[in-house]
C-alpha cells in the first residue's frame, strides 16, 4: 500500500505540472496588454512567402493585405504547389513573383516552403515572412515582425487568429475559443515572463542566417510545430509579437472542419510521439 500511495503521489505532481503552467499562462495575460512603439532601427530588406495549393479564391485578398507593407527593394514570392488552378494566374496579376511547383509524389506545405527557401538562397534577403494563403495581414504587422527579427537575431511570430464565419455554429464558436487560448492568451502569458512561444504556422517571421539553413522539406502535418522545436534546440527560439496580427477563416463545411480539426490533432499526436522522447532527455 505503501509502494502504490507513492506512485499515486508521483503521477498526481505529474498530472499537476500541465496544468499549473497552464493556470500560470492564463493568469499572466488576464492584464490588458499595453501598445509598445515600432522597434527602433533600420527595416531589414526581406521576402514575404505565401505557399498556396489551390488557392484561387483566397490568395488575392491575402496578396492585397500584404503588397501595401513592401518597398521596392522587398519581394513576394507565391509558390504555387501542385495547383490545379488558377492561383499561379491571379497571384502575377496582382505583381507576385510566382514559382511553380510540380512533385505530385510530395506533398505539403514543408515542401512548398523549402523550394521557395531553395530559390531565394541565390539572392538572400536579410528576413523570411510566411504567411499561409488564406489569410489576411494587419496593416504594420509585416515591418514590426523584420523589425524584431533584426534587432534580436530571434524568429518572431505574429498573433494569429481563427475566425468563425457568421451565423457561426457552437462548434465553430468552441473551435476559434480554443484557437484563442492556444495562439494568444497561452504565448502572451509567457511574453510577459519574457518567455518564447511555439510558432503557429502562418505570420512567422525569420532572420535569413536562421531560416536559411533550415531544411523544410517533409511531409509533417505540423511543420511549424517540429521547426519551433528544432529552433528552441538551436538556441533560436521565436519571439511573441502581440500587436502583429495575422487572421484566417475557420472551415465553414462540416467535411471542411472535420478535416481541418483531424488533420491539427494527427499532426500534433504524431509530433508529440516523435519528439517527446527526445525532449525529455534533453
Amino acid at each position: 500500500m505503501e509502494l502504490a500511495g507513492i506512485l499515486l503521489s508521483v503521477l498526481a505532481l505529474l498530472a499537476l505540472l500541465p496544468v499549473s503552467i497552464l493556470f500560470t499562462q492564463v493568469l499572466l495575460a488576464l492584464p490588458p496588454y499595453r501598445p509598445r512603439g515600432m522597434p527602433a532601427g533600420r527595416r531589414p530588406t526581406f521576402a514575404v512567402v505565401v505557399p498556396a495549393h489551390d488557392e484561387a479564391q483566397h490568395i488575392g485578398a491575402t496578396l492585397r493585405s500584404i503588397l501595401p507593407s513592401l518597398n521596392a527593394s522587398d519581394r513576394l514570392l507565391v509558390v504555387a504547389d501542385n495547383c490545379t488552378d488558377d492561383t499561379a494566374a491571379t497571384a502575377s496579376a496582382l505583381g507576385a513573383e510566382v514559382i511553380e511547383r510540380r512533385d505530385p509524389a510530395r506533398r505539403g506545405k514543408g515542401f512548398a516552403l523549402d523550394f521557395a527557401l531553395r530559390h531565394l538562397e541565390r539572392n538572400p534577403p536579410e528576413a523570411v515572412v510566411m504567411v499561409d494563403a488564406d489569410c489576411e495581414v494587419q496593416a504594420g504587422t509585416i515591418d514590426r515582425l523584420v523589425r524584431t527579427c533584426r534587432n534580436t537575431g530571434r524568429p518572431a511570430q505574429a498573433l494569429y487568429l481563427m475566425r468563425a464565419s457568421e451565423p457561426a455554429a457552437l462548434n465553430a464558436r468552441v473551435a476559434e475559443f480554443a484557437w484563442l487560448v492556444r495562439n494568444h492568451i497561452r504565448p502572451l502569458g509567457y511574453h510577459r515572463l519574457g518567455l518564447p512561444c511555439q510558432l503557429m504556422g502562418s505570420g512567422m517571421a525569420f532572420p535569413w542566417h536562421v531560416i536559411g539553413k533550415a531544411r523544410l522539406a517533409s511531409g509533417q502535418l505540423v511543420e511549424d510545430l517540429i521547426l519551433g522545436i528544432e529552433l528552441a534546440r538551436g538556441g533560436t527560439p521565436p519571439l511573441f509579437c502581440p500587436q502583429a496580427r495575422v487572421t484566417s477563416a475557420l472551415a465553414v463545411s462540416r467535411e471542411g472542419a472535420r478535416t481541418q480539426r483531424t488533420r491539427w490533432e494527427h499532426g500534433h499526436l504524431t509530433a508529440i510521439s516523435l519528439e517527446a522522447p527526445r525532449l525529455f532527455v534533453q
